[in-house]
């Protein structure tokens, strides 16, 4: 570990749930810290004015939720929308951070500083002229869901003008919106069958969902079993082959490999009894194993039972123009429609960063190089958390954010040097690309199958005493958000003067 580290002014970019863990790590260390958003409101995507009604968290609460404040008791095992902002401007409030936000601010431009040190920001407050400000570290935290994916078709523009709608499905903000209307929903993920369902319980003419493939989800409960201590729990991640696998790892998957397809196959055929899959046409024709990332939508409730039930209608293809008050699909039918809500997800990316340094950080096919998904040897004085998504989002960037803070000052017990990040990050871009496809997805910013593996990488880096629980906890139940707060502790201590 290097000596003693010196104060330094950050900035945080975004004040969603990864960039108040950024500035509430970065705080802790005594560094002089600024968060810049560009909205009026905390959250990211939990912003009221972000969310869609009755969004709730695929995940539960006790996975959803920083290392040292749980969520409200009273909240349910899922808790929705408001109630996820509710908690992270309690979360604000209670570590100081309110005061540290610049609202309405956005980034125009990055630069490397004078010397080759630090960062120059040209930052942009509300209408006023931009103006550069320096800064010795900067934090990205603006995530995965921050650019709209935003899709144009021929015939849109005279279909609004006729008194249709389209939306991004982050604007979908009002079901009175959907009222008395012939809502079609592009997308198959959870937000397209959120809002699906939303739509057809709140006076909608017809609702159609328009999709690509079939998908595996999950149901909150599996056969009557949280889902959490299925997917969630250390041993079902070890059927997956992992990074950095020891022989006798690899040796043992090869032996158990029977076992493994069996427990796939059971979970596909539990999952197709339970949802009715195939009496719907909505079985996946690909293995569930094979796309187990953070792309698996969980189920929605009353989605499958609307389908039963004639009030949401199920078409495979895409649109391929807007033709009058009609949708027209590529399989050639037509889809009478007023309000097409676009749930396509979003653009990843960093926009500020200019040309050759998003060269620095992205390859030609889209793969993120950050070693452990935090840090890039060629953009010094420069971290992102939040970028490590999964299913567990508040936690990965929980921990993400104490990792950068001490790789910043110098003060982890693995501190990497630059040609064991480089080694490190081609690595892990060969087995994304050789070892396991399904880890590219989101330019490979995904923990998700690998949760534990990742965890243990942060932790063991920060020099953590310990980073695992007793052995029945720790192979058979979920991450547990307290029990890394616990660990957390067992880090060495450190402030920055």
């Amino acid at each position: 570990m290097a000596g003693r580290a010196s104060k330094k002014k950050v900035v945080v970019i975004g004040a969603g749930v990864s960039g108040l863990a950024a500035a509430r790590a970065f705080i802790d260390k005594g560094h002089a810290v600024t968060v810049i958003e560009r909205t009026a409101e905390i959250g990211g995507v939990w912003a009221p004015s972000r969310s869609y009604p009755d969004v709730q968290t695929q995940s539960p609460k006790d996975l959803y939720r920083y290392t040292d404040m749980a969520m409200p008791e009273e909240y349910p095992e899922w808790p929705k929308g408001p109630q996820v902002h509710a908690y992270l401007e309690s979360y604000a409030k209670a570590h100081g951070l309110t005061g540290l936000i610049r609202h309405d601010t956005t980034v125009e431009k990055i630069a490397r500083g004078p010397g080759g040190k630090g960062w120059v920001l040209g930052l942009k407050a509300g209408k006023a002229a931009a103006k550069d400000e320096a800064f010795d570290f900067v934090a990205v935290a603006t995530g995965q869901f921050s650019e709209k994916n935003v899709l144009e078709h021929p015939g849109q523009d005279a279909f609004v003008k006729a008194g249709g709608m389209v939306v991004h499905s982050s604007d979908y903000c009002d079901s009175a919106t959907a009222k008395g209307r012939d809502v079609l929903v592009l997308g198959f993920s959870k937000s397209a069958t959120d809002i699906a369902v939303n739509a057809a319980q709140s006076g909608a003419r017809s609702v159609t969902i328009v999709y690509r493939q079939n998908m595996w989800r999950i149901p909150y409960f599996i056969g009557g079993i949280n889902f959490k201590r299925i997917l969630y729990v250390r041993k079902q991640e070890q059927m997956f082959p992992g990074w950095r696998q020891s022989t006798a790892g690899r040796i043992g998957r090869v032996l158990g490999k029977p076992l493994i397809w069996a427990n796939w196959r059971a979970l596909e055929a539990l999952l197709n009894f339970q949802l009715g899959l195939k009496k719907l046409d909505l079985k996946p024709k690909f293995r569930i194993e094979d796309t187990v990332n953070c792309s698996v939508p969980i189920v929605t409730p009353g989605l499958f039972e609307a389908i039963r039930a004639g009030k949401i209608r199920c078409v495979q293809g895409s649109i391929d123009s807007y033709d009058g008050g009609a949708v027209v699909l590529t399989t050639g039918e037509r889809v009478k429609s007023d309000l097409v809500v676009q749930a396509v997800g979003w653009k990843l990316g960093v926009p500020f960063l200019p040309a050759d340094l998003q060269a620095k950080l992205v390859e030609p096919d889209g793969q993120y190089k950050l070693f452990r998904l935090i840090a890039n040897p060629d953009l010094p004085d420069m971290g992102f958390v939040g970028f490590n998504s999964s299913f567990c989002t508040v936690l990965c960037a929980d921990l993400a954010a104490h990792w950068l803070v001490r790789y910043a000052d110098g003060q982890l017990a693995r501190q990497p040097t630059e040609a064991e990040m480089r080694a490190d990050i081609g690595e892990n871009l060969r087995w994304r690309r050789e070892v396991r496809t399904p880890a590219q997805v989101y330019g490979g910013l995904c923990v998700a199958p690998y949760h534990f593996l990742h965890f243990d990488d942060l932790m063991q880096d920060m020099g953590a005493k310990r980073w695992r629980r007793g052995p029945l906890a720790e192979n058979f139940t979920p991450p547990d958000a307290a029990a890394y707060g616990r660990f957390l502790e067992t880090v060495p201590e450190y402030r920055a003067a």
